[in-house]
């Protein structure tokens, strides 16, 4: 699943663990079915097998042969974890961005975007490419657009969003993606959270970009076209 930066950092390895220890039981029950010790018996592409020269005859059971048996073994076969996820691992991103800027207007658009970020170990790699896509739309929506109003009596006077623009497709370029796999050491698969990280990185990113394009340095977000207009005029002042 994919839900928050720990989502699949703290329940895969909980996942994890569960199934180890389902294996630990398989493994048991292979050495009481043998009558060997169960130290003798390793688990191995899908079998439990009997390790060294003396156990050569027993043929090694899959998890269906135990499966079948289990009833005269113990009953279900089941693996348990429960743990506090901790180490969720840093998280790194950098991301690059062109845009346009409207000469008379200040409108400002995004015309290409490309997030390259660090997801530890990519488990399913559409989701942890619409992970960063969806934090750098976020963070896009952040920069350029989202702003709370209030007015004089302290009412927020856009609370729709007709009035509080939030980015939609027409308003974006396709989010290029680039996944680097370097792995968390606190995870038994290396996996680091990725949701939030795409985030933050887009106000620099469209900052920097407004910067070289307009000579106007923005110091408050969003960037909206009257900020960046009266930023420019008061430059040329």
């Amino acid at each position: 699943m994919t839900d928050g930066s720990r989502g699949t950092f703290s329940s895969g390895m909980s996942t994890i663990f569960a199934a180890r220890h389902a294996i630990e039981d398989l493994c048991q029950r292979a050495a009481n079915t043998w009558e060997i010790p169960v130290k003798e018996v390793v688990w191995h592409e899908g079998n439990a097998t009997a390790k060294g020269k003396k156990h050569k005859k027993l043929q090694p059971l899959s998890l269906g042969d135990l499966a079948a048996g289990s009833e005269n073994t113990g009953g279900p076969i089941a693996g348990h974890s429960q743990i506090v996820a901790d180490g969720a691992g840093v998280s790194f991103a950098s991301h690059i961005c062109d845009i346009e800027v409207d000469p008379e207007t200040s409108a400002t658009k995004v015309v290409r975007y490309t997030v390259i970020q660090d997801a530890g170990k990519a488990i399913h790699p559409d989701y942890v490419e619409g992970q960063f896509q969806g934090g750098a739309v976020q963070g896009i929506g952040w920069a350029l657009n989202e702003e709370y109003i209030y007015g004089d009596d302290g009412r927020l006077q856009n609370p729709g969003f007709l009035d509080y623009r939030i980015p939609v497709c027409s308003d974006l370029p396709f989010i290029d993606t680039q996944i680097l796999e370097i792995p968390n050491p606190n995870h038994p698969y290396g996996i680091r959270g990725v949701g939030e990280t795409s985030i933050v990185p887009p106000l620099a990113a469209i900052g920097n970009a407004l910067a070289d394009v307009t000579g106007v340095r923005m110091t408050h977000v969003p960037m909206s076209p009257p900020r960046i207009r009266k930023a420019i005029k008061e430059k040329q002042a």
